[in-house]
């Protein structure tokens, strides 16, 4: 897949595609059937499959005092695009230039005489331009007006419930990891980069993979069975593994993360891009007072996760 974050001088080879368009958060069900929409145009018409989006995510521009709130990096949406099979996936800077657009104007100075799309597939929800002002039927209009064409997804419901970000972040500040998955249509995944942590693990037997959570949407804090896929480096593959995500309250005030303990692996996986599914909430952080009552959890903590894992597909 084509990553495409310089608009403004764009390649001839990256006109003229069918894209997708949303800030596809979590890359949901409801944000896969639109995509598959803009897919049957792409291949009807002869034209890349691409999907375009905004970073900063609209939200993060708009409300930046507000909690963290987003279900994927840039980093970990690149790769779900990648890997239902996105060609060009266009990451339209979001700023204050085009926060002031008009509908009127977004459509032609983006989706025209910026990225020449052929056709534009966007959810029943969406809106656009300045305030929001823009609507599917205002997009359709203009399209028709400006020479691209525009089809209209329909929401997608699980047991007569829309699948949303929003429903997700819920299932996942409940510790309902398997809830979230039904929706998304995949694991919800940490990504990022493994970071130097205070190396308490390895003194307690446990080595872990330390990633920052910063930025995005917690979940709730405790104990996870997790699957691991290490993306790149000599250790590339897929293991399982055990993942405490929280504030490490057994060793202080500590900043929010994610350490991934991998089971049967020894090696040193500083600076490679690891993605840590979440399969099962297991228990809740605690704080210990003893070390030894801290390593006889974990033990039980592994045992648990190896027992769930060998019964997930």
């Amino acid at each position: 897949m084509r990553i495409i974050r310089d608009t403004l001088y764009l390649d001839p080879s990256d006109r003229g595609a069918a894209v997708a368009i949303g800030n596809f958060d979590g890359v949901h069900l409801g944000h896969q059937a639109v995509i598959d929409v803009a897919r049957e145009v792409a291949q009807r018409i002869d034209a890349p499959l691409g999907v375009m989006t905004f970073e900063p995510h609209p939200r993060s521009y708009f409300a930046r005092s507000d909690a963290p709130f987003r279900l994927m990096n840039p980093e970990a949406k690149a790769n779900r695009l990648e890997k239902i099979g996105v060609e060009k996936l266009y990451e339209v800077p979001f700023n204050a230039t085009l926060a002031a657009l008009p509908p009127d104007a977004f459509a032609q100075e983006i989706i025209v005489n910026r990225l020449g799309l052929k056709h534009v597939v966007v959810g029943a929800d969406f809106c656009f331009g300045k305030n929001r002002a823009g609507t599917t039927r205002h997009l359709q209009q203009l399209g028709h007006d400006l020479g691209f064409g525009v089809t209209i997804a329909d929401m997608v419901n699980i047991s007569d419930l829309p699948v949303s970000s929003t429903a997700i972040r819920t299932a996942l500040s409940e510790g309902r990891p398997r809830d979230a998955e039904r929706m998304l249509g995949h694991w919800h995944r940490i990504e990022g980069e493994v970071i130097r942590g205070d190396q308490r693990g390895r003194e307690l037997g446990y080595p872990t993979a330390n990633m920052s959570i910063i930025g995005l949407h917690p979940p709730k804090f405790g104990v996870y069975a997790v699957r691991i896929d290490v993306l790149d480096g000599p250790y590339k593959g897929h293991y399982g593994g055990a993942a405490s995500i929280g504030v490490r309250p057994t060793f202080g005030v500590n900043q929010p993360n994610c350490e991934t303990f991998i089971f049967d692996f020894k090696g040193d996986l500083y600076g490679a891009h690891v993605s840590v599914a979440l399969v099962e909430y297991l228990r809740p952080e605690l704080k210990f007072e003893a070390l030894e009552n801290l390593i006889a959890q974990m033990d039980q903590d592994c045992i648990t996760a190896r027992d769930i894992l060998a019964n997930v597909r």
